[in-house]
């Protein structure tokens, strides 16, 4: 037993108590916050090293051993997440001592930002089917309410959006959780394992993991269930759209994972073939949807989409070396994608707007956003040596190795594409002159700030380390692949031999 294990979800509950407690002390928050967020990373860094050297981590909560109670487990790949959490956690928190305004901090912007970021940490370290919805909407709700903080039309309107659909996602897992509690009588994971193995009726099992692949599906803005997501992500302040944009439909990917390598038989019933055309339609999409904006947020947003579907092929292929890929391209992706929406703001701060065709001339105003932008938008196009290029590759290598050659061509055109919209905000926003109109505006614009500048050179330097050298991420990443193709050991620290 790990008592270690419930840190990284009790740390960002017990800092929304005490937000709350001082909701009229500015600096207090965004200490507190900072603070918060560092002791997070750390916790998780810590539960990460005990993994790897010590192999998977189970607490049962108060004792009550598995499938009764409730169990918190760490394997490689949870333990990677809530190492990743923390490094957005913590450049949000940074970040947000420019971004937030007291308006929103009066409406309870940090307190929420913590319960966020508890319920992501909850959900990746649950053991419990059950559990895990009750971390979902713990999520759906804080997110919900960050959203719309602001209640401008555009948040409402996107956030109605958000919610009804993710509403719709929550009654389908909710369907599902009771048609596998009343097939197997248990929810914990490990035990599911086991039990729908032993069901008679493989296509009756097929047909309740669909349920679960359409809710988790419209979490991770999976095709065609991702309209929601560009609807909403360009609404609320720069720091919330980063978290979102950074974490959010990667719980709804790690969940798919989690469940397609654990829990549903996910070969022999159509299943996987279904997974791949659904990624391959989520890489076009996307990426044709942000070559048509824009709008910097926009245009980011559907690229969130476009990623995801790499993630989602590396679920599909299910070789070793694809969930090996599809765990390095997640965590490559998470920060790269929250630093691009971090430096939006910077490009609204210091440009005006978030739209193209009002903002210019920022390359020669402002040559350090123009390098900022440089590194995470180019790793996400695929460029070397950046973090990218080693995530694409490895995805295209195994879809290569199985013959899947159209899967291949397709995750190597999206790239390509990646670059026409990346190359579509560099020459507008920093290579083309300042538009005429609001030149006169340059001396009005507001001094570098530190708190803003300080997380996105950070991330930048993470993914320039990762790309520079991307063994060590790669090791790990193969072994929570090992460890979701064999199972047994997973199944064996939560319930033993039952």
């Amino acid at each position: 037993m790990n008592s270690g294990l419930a840190a990284p979800i009790i740390i960002p509950f017990t800092t929304a108590a005490i937000m709350l407690l001082g909701r009229r002390r500015p600096n207090f928050q965004h200490i507190s916050s900072m603070l918060a967020a560092v002791l997070h990373l750390a916790t998780g860094a810590w539960l990460l090293y005990t993994v790897h050297h010590s192999g998977i981590q189970v607490l049962h909560v108060a004792s009550w051993s598995a499938p009764f109670g409730i169990a918190l487990v760490a394997d490689h790949l949870s333990s990677l997440m809530v190492v990743i959490t923390g490094i957005v956690y913590t450049a949000v928190s940074v970040y947000s001592r420019a971004d937030v305004t007291p308006d929103h901090q009066q409406r309870g912007y940090y307190p929420l930002l913590h319960i966020l970021v508890g319920g992501i940490s909850g959900a990746f370290l649950t053991g419990d089917l059950f559990n895990m919805y009750v971390w979902f909407e713990v999520m759906l709700m804080a997110s919900f309410a960050l959203l719309v903080q602001g209640k401008t039309r555009a948040q409402l309107d996107g956030g109605v959006k958000y919610v009804v659909i993710n509403l719709i996602s929550t009654l389908l897992f909710l369907t599902g959780l009771g048609l596998v509690y009343g097939m197997t009588g248990t929810l914990n994971m490990a035990h599911l394992h086991i039990k729908l193995r032993m069901i008679g009726d493989p296509g009756l099992v097929a047909a309740v993991a669909v349920l679960f692949l359409t809710a988790f599906g419209i979490k991770s803005g999976l095709f065609p269930l991702f309209f929601w997501l560009p609807a909403s992500y360009h609404t609320p302040p720069v720091a919330t759209s980063a978290i979102f944009a950074g974490l959010l439909t990667k719980v709804g990917v790690y969940a798919l994972i989690r469940m397609f390598t654990l829990i549903f038989p996910f070969e022999g019933n159509g299943l996987r073939e279904l997974v791949l055309v659904a990624a391959a339609a989520t890489m076009i999409i996307g990426v044709l949807g942000a070559a048509t904006r824009y709008h910097v947020r926009r245009i980011l947003s559907f690229h969130i989409i476009s990623q995801v579907g790499y993630m989602i092929l590396g679920l599909g292929l299910f070789t070793p070396l694809a969930l090996a890929g599809a765990v390095f391209y997640m965590l490559h992706h998470i920060i790269v994608k929250s630093n691009l929406f971090l430096i939006s703001g910077l490009i609204q701060r210091h440009g005006g707007s978030f739209e193209l065709s009002r903002v210019g001339g920022l390359y020669r105003s402002h040559g350090w956003i123009a390098l900022l932008f440089f590194i995470p938008a180019f790793s996400l196009a695929g460029f070397p040596p950046l973090s990218g290029f080693w995530a694409k590759m490895i995805l295209i290598r195994a879809s290569l190795e199985v013959g899947q050659f159209v899967l291949a061509a397709v995750a190597a055109v999206v790239g390509l594409l990646t670059v026409y919209s990346m190359v579509k905000i560099w020459s507008e926003a920093f290579w083309k002159p300042r538009p005429e109109g609001i030149s006169e505006r340059a001396g009005c614009v507001p001094p570098m700030n530190a708190w803003m500048l300080a997380p996105i050179m950070a991330m930048a330097a993470i993914t320039v380390l990762i790309g520079l050298l991307p063994g060590p991420l790669y090791h790990m990443a193969r072994a929570a692949a090992d460890e979701l193709l064999e199972p047994g050991a997973y199944v064996y620290t939560v319930i033993g031999n039952m």
